[in-house]
């Protein structure tokens, strides 16, 4: 539907997986494709049976290429500027998912496709991925985050090595670069993240919220501030069903029935 699949896993039903789905454009993101990535991630947001997320996408040649540049280049000025607030919730909508987000990189992911895969938690990669933020190619700067999420994620020397000059990076570069979390096989990047995204469903729904919230919060504060952050995190989960749950089910020796 306009470009965007919202789906459960067949096997895991704690599991979203959320699916970029206009292989015939390699996933470029359209206005109807990004308002429709943002309606998928409040509905995923608001759902508390889920505890994962994946973000994957169809067809074999690309994760995203990033905005679609035809539409694009039939729009006037004023409805670029009126598009900008469309896109801005669909990169917005993916950072902002309380639940643990993978992403699952295959093939180009440039531009917008980057900055998706940027706004995860952690991402998996097969063989075949390219990925790179070439907005100052044409004229552009990256405008889902890029900027900023590859500055926290790479330090200011990397970050502007792949935003000043354009260039693309193959799946080992980016793996060294440290723009990505982990290199897998040609075609099993999706397997990957759904097997990752499963051990994570198997861990407190409240705990994992909690700590995926104070490491968000606390990256580039002070570490007095980003201590009182984890402090919040802690007592979040210290009293709660979960915690004397787990706690039984580990003495118990059985698999926790988390309550929340």
């Amino acid at each position: 539907m306009d470009g965007v699949t919202l789906r459960r896993d067949d096997d895991n039903e704690h599991i979203a997986e959320i699916v970029l789905d206009r292989p015939e454009a390699l996933n470029a993101l359209s206005t109807a494709m990004a308002r429709r990535m943002a309606a998928a991630c409040a509905e995923v947001a608001t759902d508390a049976s889920v505890r994962a997320v994946v973000l994957s996408a169809a067809g074999e040649r690309a994760f995203c290429v990033g905005a679609d540049l035809k539409e694009r280049n039939a729009m006037s000025d004023a409805e670029i500027l009126a598009q900008r607030p469309v896109f801005r919730a669909a990169f917005g909508g993916v950072l902002d998912l309380p639940q643990p987000v993978i992403a699952a990189v295959h093939g180009f992911a440039l531009g917008g496709g980057c900055e998706f895969a940027l706004s995860c938690d952690m991402i998996i990669a097969d063989g075949t991925a390219v990925l790179g933020l070439p907005e100052v190619s044409v004229g552009l700067v990256p405008g889902g985050g890029g900027t900023q999420l590859a500055l926290r994620r790479l330090g200011p020397g990397r970050a502007a090595d792949l935003v000043l000059t354009g260039r693309r990076v193959k799946a080992d570069e980016a793996l060294e670069l440290g723009l990505i979390d982990r290199v897998v096989p040609e075609g099993t990047a999706r397997e990957a993240a759904l097997t990752l995204a499963g051990m994570i469903t198997g861990n407190s729904p409240t705990a994992v919220r909690a700590a995926k919230r104070a490491m968000r919060l606390g990256a580039g504060k002070d570490l007095p501030s980003a201590m009182d952050l984890e402090e919040n995190a802690w007592r979040t989960v210290a009293f709660s069903a979960d915690r004397s749950e787990g706690i039984a089910a580990f003495n118990e020796k059985r698999k926790p029935n988390w309550p929340s």
